[in-house]
């Protein structure tokens, strides 16, 4: 079977029987690439329009939020949030579209709103082509190329089956991100000895704990693994001293991708260190706490259009990160000169495992659905064994809800551990506007 999945392109073949079609979208994303840098930018105004001006007339949703049916100063357009999506997703599909016929799935939840979101899929296939794209730049293949997956996984048994299906069709073989501690590391590290992966992609923060055991433990990854060629970190700030510790440890080249689930990649590094800006399927924009477009080199809120999801409306989207443009880049190669916010905490529990802080987002998905009660979330590890959960909700939590939560954290985590759950009418954010949605307390 592997030497099957490595001349086979099952991945390309996978999103055909989906109904993504990836064949046309290649062949559009060439026509995107074909613009040059000196048209790009009216290029560029063209598709924001005709995004903007579809939703304007087909999705009742966005005709609500905008409060009128045309636009003449793209900076006219209400800026979206993730609280604006916090209704049922039938809602917010454009006319035309049903959630049997776009691709449909969930945020983590990483920024206190978790949140059930469409795209439509050529959309769908148009961001992969993009991907593969950017990801073949450092010789992965996503047909061939074996990849080791740190990422969370669903809480649902069925659903998790179901994921194990999708990680054999798409070459990758996925990491548990629950346990951190030295036994669960030199799991990993046996996988890695026993099996030819190509590259590394997973949250940064679940990686950096492998570092740190290969660190204590004088190893190199890439000595243990000799086909590793690359890691791609995302989801999380990779900061410099950790990334030097990564690429030291890991003993391959350490590559930033920034990114939202519900929109795309927003960014990701090329092969010269440059943090490009992912222009050929969005837009991004740099605003002032008023709203406007701030100058490059100054600092801002992150807001994304998705320019080709005509499902779902993406259109000056918040994504809950302050960021900074470059004075380098151009309509068609924009720079990410600095992201600020994507940190978590990693717990530290009796038993001495320390689960990374994803974790929690994995729990999340299972915990808080679209039309749940809940609506925002904090959670905060007091003391070894005790977890404050702050959260906002239409209705307090039931004592059967709150016995379910304890359960399905004692799967995931540890039995024994114990939970303080407090209502709020709202809650304290980040400067950067995020909610932080895991704290500890406690060192590890």
């Amino acid at each position: 079977m592997g030497k099957f999945l490595l001349v086979f392109p099952i991945f390309d073949l996978t999103l055909r029987l989906n109904g993504f079609p990836i064949g046309q979208a290649r062949q559009k994303l060439d026509s995107i690439l074909a613009v040059n840098d000196r048209d790009y930018e009216t290029f560029l105004e063209e598709k924001k329009r005709e995004l903007a001006h579809f939703h304007l007339k087909h999705n009742p949703f966005y005709q609500a939020l905008v409060g009128k049916d045309a636009f003449e100063n793209w900076e006219d357009l209400p800026i979206m949030r993730k609280i604006d999506f916090q209704r049922p997703l039938a809602e917010r599909l454009s006319n035309g579209y049903s959630e049997k016929k776009v691709f449909v799935n969930k945020t983590s939840g990483s920024s206190g709103d978790p949140m059930v979101f469409a795209k439509d899929k050529p959309c769908h296939a148009l961001i992969w082509a993009n991907i593969m794209r950017r990801f073949g730049w450092y010789g992965v293949d996503f047909n061939r190329s074996l990849q080791a997956r740190f990422y969370g996984q669903s809480m649902d048994w069925f659903a998790r089956l179901v994921l194990r299906l999708k990680d054999f069709l798409s070459h990758r073989y996925r990491f548990s991100i629950f346990d951190f501690s030295d036994a669960g590391i030199e799991k990993i590290l046996h996988k890695f000895r026993s099996t030819q992966f190509d590259y590394i992609n997973g949250y940064t923060s679940s990686i950096v704990q492998v570092a740190h055991y290969l660190k204590r433990k004088n190893l190199v990854l890439k000595d243990l693994c000799p086909s590793l060629r690359v890691c791609i970190v995302t989801s999380e700030m990779l900061f410099d001293d950790d990334r030097i510790l990564l690429e030291q440890y890991l003993g391959v080249p350490v590559v930033n991708e920034y990114g939202a689930s519900e929109v795309d990649v927003i960014a990701i590094e090329n092969p010269d260190g440059r943090w490009l800006v992912n222009a050929e399927t969005c837009f991004v924009e740099i605003v002032d706490e008023n709203g406007k477009v701030v100058p490059k080199g100054q600092q801002g809120r992150i807001l994304v259009t998705s320019l080709y999801n005509f499902a779902h409306p993406f259109i000056r989207y918040e994504v809950g990160d302050y960021g900074v443009l470059d004075l380098s880049g151009t309509a068609k190669h924009p720079v990410l000169q600095k992201l600020i916010g994507r940190t978590n905490d990693v717990a530290v529990l009796p038993s001495g495992k320390k689960p990374a802080g994803m974790t929690f987002y994995s729990i999340t998905k299972k915990l808080f659905g679209d039309e749940g009660n809940v609506k925002e979330f904090v959670i905060t590890q007091t003391q070894l064994d005790t977890f404050e959960i702050e959260y906002v909700a239409d209705q307090a939590l039931s004592e059967a809800e709150k016995n379910n939560m304890e359960k399905v954290f004692g799967d995931f985590l540890e039995p024994g551990l114990h939970y303080i759950f407090i209502r709020r009418d709202g809650l304290q954010r980040s400067k950067s506007g995020k909610l932080k949605q895991f704290t500890s307390r406690v060192s590890s």
